[in-house]
């Protein structure tokens, strides 16, 4: 892993990131509202970071800021971390609970249609490559995870949030993933 690759990956929480000191965010609500955050370079424009540990999703806009969304993340043993490419945009789609989700919800039925009030996909969802993973809204049911470790490891945003996001994110652009 290079040396840069590295300062990336050690940031966000009393931290620097690309060799800038961001301050710390600790004392931020876990599920404060969206907002204009100042954000280090070392990050392409429109690119997306989320920080597991502050539960927080960032998305790049170049100018020296970023905005900021509450997120929910992987449980403990339900994280990813590392880079990826977001390669899809889906608007109320429809939902098939992977084996892992099956295995500790066997009651779930095989396809929850897109726009049902228990599709935890909620009002639409980025894919992330390979397809194991997706930055998604929320079922009305599960908004009270946001700002929580509550996911098998896709990153979950409220559905106002999702919608804003993904108006933003153009197809394909980069996903970091870091502690």
């Amino acid at each position: 892993m290079s040396h840069a690759m590295m300062d990336r990956r050690a940031m966000l929480g009393g931290f620097a990131l690309g060799g800038l000191a961001l301050g710390s965010l600790s004392g931020m609500a876990s599920a404060e509202a969206r907002g204009l955050v100042e954000f280090p370079h070392g990050f392409e424009p429109g690119s997306v970071v989320v920080s597991t540990r502050q539960r927080v999703l960032f998305f790049v806009q170049g100018d020296g800021t970023a905005i900021r969304y509450p997120v929910a993340v992987g449980m403990p043993g339900k994280q990813w971390f590392g880079t990826r490419v977001i390669d899809g945009k889906h608007y109320r789609p429809a939902w098939s609970p992977p084996a892992e989700v099956r295995r500790a919800k066997p009651s779930l039925p095989d396809v929850i249609p897109g726009g049902a009030p228990n599709n935890p996909m909620g009002a639409g969802a980025l894919t992330i490559a390979p397809g194991e993973y997706a930055i998604h809204g929320t079922a009305a049911s599960m908004r009270a995870s946001i700002g929580r470790y509550a996911s098998f490891g896709c990153i979950r945003m409220l559905d106002e949030d999702v919608l804003d996001l993904m108006a933003r994110v153009r197809i394909p652009s980069r996903i970091t993933v870091v502690a």
